[in-house]
């Protein structure tokens, strides 16, 4: 199994381009499955998640052929209409496929999902919003079992929480049911966006893209067409968060800094300076005292749950003391006591983490339990003095596209072993 080994206490200094976002491309390749005609996708980054979706859609008949960050998808053939467990048990966003099968296939099997251990993500309001379509939905051995003989119609749906992907889901199954679905208390996180803006270039026909009320108006059929990728906001966070915390000075490219409006605001508390140009963002920490920050998770545009792991490490080098508090999931402070393991003084007291900044942190061998949680350790330590040697990184490799690449070119001394 790979490991990552680091030795860390030098500052990053240099450029990495951002990729493509994983949380975008995932919903964009499943929405897919709603158009017979083929579409080209472009800045797809190269992750697990994202190939476990493309074998989960060529089970089902999809024609896929991947050219470096370009995805060519023909889903005019699709005769399979089951994500069986043995791909949905990896990845969560395999439930994304529920809602374009049944509106456009009517039927759908869909596994129970499963992906990182971060507490509980149910999918009830998947499974009452397609129902309030007109969609008859049964649990069985683990599947869920959905029919809509007659096709799904509009209907009007009230999240009673916030959920991105019971959003998407019922975007997705509105686009092609008749007559018009309200979506109130929506998701509205630029990767949601994202999928709607795609949806909208295919020809349906959605309204209050980037508000909390979705109004979808149900079209015939959707054609095909071309469509870049929004650029990743965490993975974009997260190397700044690894230049601050290795005092160093990065820029990220290929980026929109307006979609990082709150990892951008809470840096500057940290004490670093940020420049913001067109497509990229400067980050400069040489000789800085960093501060540490207070954090409450929230659902956009409030502060991403994705980002707490990693502000969280920065927070153990930085002066004084930062209180984070999750308020998403349940189970996200697993990375607590592999960051102790490097010398972190965190407490935890029930959903909150007090962070009492350390002078330096020591390298140690750790164990990654989730995906951010294994950026936070990444973070951790390439600030900590010595070698450190993380396993499990499976999980890293899930949603960061190449991070040893990317982080030896600003000079990281990281390997694969």
């Amino acid at each position: 199994m790979d490991k990552l080994r680091i030795q860390g206490g030098r500052p990053l200094v240099g450029e990495i381009k951002v990729s493509g976002a994983k949380n975008a491309a995932l919903p964009i390749m499943a929405a897919c499955l709603l158009s017979e005609k083929p579409i080209h996708l472009s800045n797809v980054p190269t992750l697990a998640d994202i190939h476990t979706m493309r074998k989960l859609m060529i089970g089902m008949g999809a024609d896929i052929a991947v050219d470096a960050d370009h995805m060519h998808i023909n889903c005019s053939n699709i005769n399979q209409f089951v994500a069986p467990y043995e791909l949905v048990k990896t990845m969560r966003a395999s439930i994304l496929v529920l809602g374009p099968l049944v509106t456009k296939y009517h039927e759908a099997v869909v596994s129970l999902p499963g992906g990182c251990a971060i507490g509980a993500r149910p999918v009830n309001l998947h499974v009452e919003g397609l129902q309030a379509m007109g969609a008859e939905i049964n649990i069985e051995g683990g599947y869920l079992h959905a029919k809509a003989p007659n096709g799904l119609h509009g209907a009007q749906f009230l999240f009673d929480t916030v959920s991105v992907t019971g959003t998407e889901n019922l975007m997705m199954a509105a686009v092609l049911a008749k007559g018009q679905t309200v979506l109130r208390n929506a998701a509205y996180e630029p990767e949601v966006q994202d999928l709607a803006h795609f949806l909208n270039k295919l020809g349906a026909k959605i309204s209050g893209i980037g508000s909390d009320t979705l109004v979808i108006d149900g079209v015939e059929a959707l054609h095909g067409g071309e469509y870049a990728i929004v650029p990743d906001r965490i993975e974009a966070g997260t190397y700044l968060v690894a230049g601050a915390a290795t005092q160093g000075e990065i820029t990220l490219t290929n980026i929109q800094p307006e979609i990082l409006e709150n990892i951008l605001l809470k840096l500057h508390e940290v004490g670093v300076d940020i420049r913001e140009e067109k497509n990229a963002v400067h980050l400069n920490a040489r000789n800085k005292n960093l501060k540490a920050v207070n954090i409450r998770t929230a659902p956009y545009p409030g502060f991403p749950t994705d980002m707490q792991a990693q502000f969280m490490a920065l927070n153990t080098v930085a002066e004084g003391t930062g209180i984070i508090t999750e308020t998403i999931f349940e189970n996200r402070f697993m990375h607590v006591l592999e960051l102790q393991r490097l010398g972190a003084n965190i407490q935890i007291e029930g959903h909150t983490a007090i962070c009492i900044g350390v002078p330096q942190l020591q390298g140690a061998q750790v164990m990654a339990t989730d995906l951010r949680a294994s950026a936070s350790l990444v973070i951790a330590g390439l600030a900590a003095q010595g070698e450190t040697l993380i396993e499990r990184v499976y999980h890293i490799d899930r949603g960061y596209e190449r991070i040893e690449e990317k982080l030896r070119a600003v000079g990281a001394i990281i390997e694969r072993i």
